[in-house]
């Protein structure tokens, strides 16, 4: 959605690893924000961004409008049923439908051979994951690690927004997760317990309020009680009025 950084611009690098022609699109997707979110605030520096994707010598950057992805009237919507209502799904109603909405088109414009996307997205990209073999598109999602500052903070657009307070703030998302996988590394298990560690590293944090802590299979979402390979452990955190989310796939 644009306001470029250094986790975006690592996707364009490993889509030049692997593919010939590089396209972005840049797009404020207004069907993928609920009623009191932030689309209208929501950071764009399109000038700025243009000159990043040249720099990586990109070969198109596509910029629609709202009108051209959603035509008056247009009453055709996608949702992979079941999945679109977990996780940020859950606290964010109809979220992931504008996401698999827009992305369908997206591939269906494009009809790009590879598609790349952060794991930071990770309840996206398994949503994302069944859209495109429910509806056989011909088209492989590629999943590129985690960008993070040099103090553990992921990399993401609404950083910008936070105060320096709330910045500082901010790193208890990834000290829950280091803290989780530490447990991990000594042979704890059990979801539930280390869930439990997670939030009480987040009630240390004033100013933080927890939208979910959670341990899923990463290809369903769906809850389990014991972790192993391939299990996803993300939260969600509000930072003053800042939403962020953050995981680790064990």
């Amino acid at each position: 959605m644009g306001a470029l950084h250094e986790g975006h611009l690592s996707l364009v690098r490993a889509a030049k690893s692997a593919c010939d022609v590089i396209a972005v699109s840049i797009f404020v997707n207004p069907t993928q924000f609920g009623p009191n979110e932030d689309f209208a605030s929501y950071p764009r520096t399109f000038d700025a961004d243009c000159a990043l994707l040249e720099a990586e010598a990109v070969d198109v950057v596509f910029a629609p409008i709202a009108e051209e992805i959603y035509r008056p009237g247009a009453l055709t919507f996608v949702e992979v049923g079941g999945m679109s209502d977990r996780l940020d799904g859950a606290s964010r109603p109809g979220h992931f439908r504008g996401v698999a909405t827009v992305v369908s088109k997206l591939f269906i414009t494009a009809e790009p051979d590879k598609a790349f996307f952060g794991q930071k997205d990770a309840a996206q990209v398994a949503v994302l994951r069944h859209m495109t073999a429910d509806l056989l598109l011909p088209v492989q999602l590629v999943v590129c690690p985690i960008v993070r500052e040099s103090d553990g903070l992921a990399m993401s657009s609404r950083n910008r927004y936070l105060s320096p307070e709330e910045r500082k703030a901010a790193l208890v998302l990834s000290r829950a997760l280091g803290t989780v996988a530490k447990a991990a590394e000594k042979g704890e298990t059990s979801a539930e317990k280390l869930i439990g560690i997670a939030r009480e590293c987040f009630a240390s944090e004033q100013g933080v309020r927890v939208d979910y802590v959670v341990a899923v299979e990463w290809k369903t979402l769906e809850p389990v009680q014991e972790i192993g390979p391939g299990i996803l452990f993300a939260v969600a955190a509000f930072v003053g009025n800042t939403r962020l989310i953050d995981n680790l796939v064990f």
